[in-house]
């Protein structure tokens, strides 16, 4: 097993806890009886270090597993609504708690709704975490064509704002359009290219007729609809492999951006 962030912080507060733990049970005991009456006993440093680092490991792995995790948008899939340079805050109990490094669920809080912005594993790398918008949920049926949703057998409708244009990293090729989409009453802005075919050429087994999400599965798109690799190039996300609700964004950094890096006016965002 490949050792990961959420490995080595369970491994280093579970060290740090026994070898705290192990001396003030046992050895403490021996090296004060050692010393003699009232003498002081020396701390190992091991011991010390162990003692001063296992409180905040320990608070750092219960905050970052069953509360809220930090993420860093690293691509423009998710534009309008994030965009690259974006530090974001995930909610771990909207979906369920589930234990660390094993990722299974032991406590059903929540199950995701259409219009959700969710990370959750790469289907076909879980080891890699993906951000998308829920645009599916078990039991719909769902058709893509000419640029717009069908969510069982409705359209979804879009307000067209204009031309998109962005800026630093986030700066949006020629022609593509802004637009509100109304997905079944959770309104969020998305990105179209009219001029790029709905299917990238990989996609297309995605592409003829309606799909019906199955229990334990959601279908999942970026916002920026002709550039990101989603559920109509590799399928559907399962249920297991939800991390957590995007709600925030508490920092923006874009070495790309003219003049300064941050975007004040990002920070505190909530995510829609």
């Amino acid at each position: 097993m490949s050792l990961d962030f959420p490995t080595v912080l369970v491994l280093a507060t579970l060290s740090s806890g026994l070898i705290w733990g192990a001396d003030r049970l046992w050895f403490a005991p021996r090296r004060r009886a050692a010393a003699g009456e009232g003498a002081p006993a020396k701390e190992p440093v091991v011991v010390e270090y162990a003692r001063s680092f296992f409180p905040v490991l320990l608070a750092v792995l219960v905050l970052r597993s069953f509360v809220v995790e930090p993420f860093r948008i690293p691509s423009g899939s998710m534009m309008p609504t994030l965009l690259v340079g974006d530090f974001i805050l995930v909610n771990k109990y909207a979906y369920g708690l589930r234990w660390p490094v094993l990722d299974s669920k032991f406590l059903d809080l929540g199950e995701p709704e259409r219009g959700d912005v969710a990370v959750f594993r790469f289907p076909q790398d879980p080891r890699t975490d993906y951000i998308k918008r829920i645009v599916a949920v078990p039991g719909d049926e769902i058709h893509y064509r000419g640029k717009t949703l069908y969510i069982n057998g409705e359209a979804q409708p879009q307000t067209p704002l204009g031309r998109y244009t962005g800026v630093g990293s986030s700066t949006a090729l020629k022609g593509t359009i802004e637009a509100v989409e109304d997905l079944t009453g959770v309104e969020h802005r998305i990105l179209v290219d009219p001029t790029r075919p709905d299917f990238p050429p990989m996609c297309r087994e995605f592409a003829y007729g309606p799909i019906e999400v199955p229990p334990g599965y959601y279908f999942a798109m970026g916002d920026n609809r002709d550039n990101s690799n989603d559920s109509r190039c590799w399928g559907l996300v399962p249920e297991a492999n939800l991390v957590g609700k995007a709600f925030a964004i508490w920092m923006h950094w874009d070495g790309q951006r003219d003049g300064l890096p941050i975007d004040w006016g990002r920070i505190g965002n909530g995510i829609d």
